[in-house]
């Protein structure tokens, strides 16, 4: 086997030195923010003033008061005795059960005088529907004794006279001024709090600084049926968990809108009591009531 001279093309390339690989290019440097054109931050709303405040909420309170000609409270009662009783009994609960309640109680103990003599279990076994029966039966027989010996067994007519009563606190207070003595009050209750907040006429939890908020947005002859329409309102649209924002009367005033279903049939769905072709909640309901009464606990 003869071996191969190597010509002077392979002896080259065997014996000339490896190229040194050529060094990687840096990459370029990114473009910073900084070098690109900026975007103009979007401007933040102004904040309300406070004029412009006063005049959404007055709009709303019209607004709601053409959408609920009829609201009025949904407590049934003959008199200011009844509507404090049932006042009392409807803490924890719905009117609508309370006012299923209450016939077979004022049956029994039409007057202060009767409740205060009454047996407490027979009273516990009477409103028991109701729920936390003992605590309440405290409290309205408690409020019938002070009624019978401090009041000459009348509802007194003035604020600080009613929240000495057991069981009696501002809220069922202006509720028996506004609706059975026609004095001026806010009700500020779960829905009423919720609401304002939600329109951002305050940003207040407590019940006396909401109270205090919203009565200096509006005259006080307003106050009382204020409350009523806010309630309306907060019962049967603006709800707690999902509130119907595509079936809302006053979406164009409200800051909160598209926190519940905006679709408005299926908004439609979502709509309570008369709205929604249910009955309300009164078994009594006054004679401008579009709605259905409600039926008896019998029938419930």
């Amino acid at each position: 086997m003869t071996k191969k001279t190597p010509t002077a093309a392979t002896s080259a390339k065997e014996t000339a030195p490896a190229k040194k690989a050529a060094p990687a290019k840096k990459a370029a440097p990114a473009k910073t923010a900084a070098k690109a054109p900026a975007k103009p931050a979007a401007k933040k709303a102004a904040p309300e003033s406070r004029t412009a405040l006063v005049r959404r909420a007055r709009r709303i309170n019209r607004e709601l008061a053409e959408v609920y000609a009829y609201a009025h409270p949904e407590l049934d009662f003959e008199n200011p005795f009844e509507l404090l009783v049932a006042t009392v009994l409807s803490a924890q609960t719905t009117d609508l059960r309370v006012n299923q309640t209450t016939p077979r109680l004022f049956a029994k103990y039409p007057t202060p005088e009767d409740l205060a003599a009454a047996v407490p279990e027979e009273v516990e076994e009477l409103i028991r529907p109701t729920g936390f029966f003992r605590a309440k039966t405290k409290s309205i027989m408690g409020l019938a004794k002070a009624l019978r010996d401090d009041f000459g067994g009348e509802v007194p007519g003035r604020l600080d006279d009613l929240v000495k009563l057991p069981g009696v606190g501002r809220k069922t207070a202006f509720v028996v001024l506004g609706n059975a003595f026609g004095v001026p009050g806010l009700t500020v209750d779960t829905h009423f709090g919720r609401l304002v907040r939600r329109w951002k006429w305050t940003e207040e939890t407590d019940p006396v600084k909401v109270e205090a908020a919203v009565a200096s947005l509006f005259p006080k002859s307003e106050w009382t049926m204020l409350s009523h329409r806010v309630i309306f309102h907060g019962r049967r649209i603006c709800h707690s968990r999902k509130p119907a924002c595509g079936a809302c009367p006053i979406a164009p005033l409200c800051p909160s809108y598209g926190e519940g279903e905006t679709d408005p049939e299926k908004a439609k769905k979502l709509l309570k009591y008369e709205m929604g072709g249910f009955p309300g909640q009164r078994l009594k309901p006054p004679a401008d009531y579009p709605g259905k009464p409600a039926p008896p606990l019998a029938a419930g």
